[in-house]
C-alpha cells in the first residue's frame, strides 16, 4: 500500500513538469544578472524581428497553423525573453529558452488554433524581455472560413 502514494506523487510531478512554460526556464537570477550587466556596462540588447506581421490568408475553421518569427539581437548584451503571451488562448507562442547572444538569432514559434473562430482574425503576441522597451509585439492574421458542417448559432 505504501507504493500507491509514491506512484501518485511521481505521476503528479511528471505531469506538472511537462506543462512548464518555456519562460520558466529563465530564472529571476538570470534576469537579475542580465539587468545588472546591462546597467553597469550601459550596454543593452536590442530585439529586431524578421517580420512583425504574419498573414495565414484563408484557412478552414478547426485548422491549427504555425509560423515562426525570427528574433535577432542587434544590441550589445544578451537578450533574455522573460515571457511571450498570446492575446487569447487560441494563440500559443513558444519563445527561445536560452538567452540570445549579440548578433545571434532565434525563432519564436506561434501556433493559432482556428476552432470556433470563423471570420477575420487578428491576434497579437506580447514579448517581455530585458530590452530598453521591455515589451515588443508581433501579430498574426487569418481569414477563417466557417466549417460548413457546423450549425450556425445566432445570438
Amino acid at each position: 500500500m505504501k507504493l500507491i502514494p509514491v506512484i501518485a506523487i511521481s505521476t503528479l510531478f511528471l505531469v506538472a513538469s511537462c506543462k512548464e512554460n518555456a519562460s520558466s526556464k529563465i530564472t529571476e537570477a538570470d534576469m537579475k544578472v542580465a539587468n545588472e550587466v546591462s546597467a553597469t556596462s550601459g550596454k543593452l540588447p536590442v530585439l529586431e524581428f524578421d517580420k512583425t506581421v504574419h498573414d495565414f490568408g484563408n484557412i478552414n475553421e478547426g485548422e491549427k497553423v504555425t509560423t515562426e518569427f525570427i528574433l535577432k539581437n542587434t544590441g550589445e548584451a544578451d537578450l533574455v525573453i522573460v515571457s511571450a503571451v498570446g492575446s487569447c488562448g487560441c494563440t500559443v507562442p513558444e519563445p527561445p529558452k536560452e538567452p540570445i547572444k549579440p548578433g545571434e538569432s532565434a525563432p519564436i514559434k506561434v501556433t493559432f488554433d482556428s476552432t470556433g473562430k470563423p471570420g477575420q482574425q487578428e491576434k497579437t503576441v506580447t514579448i517581455t524581455s530585458n530590452t530598453a522597451n521591455g515589451k515588443e509585439t508581433c501579430k498574426i492574421m487569418a481569414n477563417v472560413k466557417p466549417d460548413p458542417n457546423k450549425p450556425v448559432v445566432k445570438h
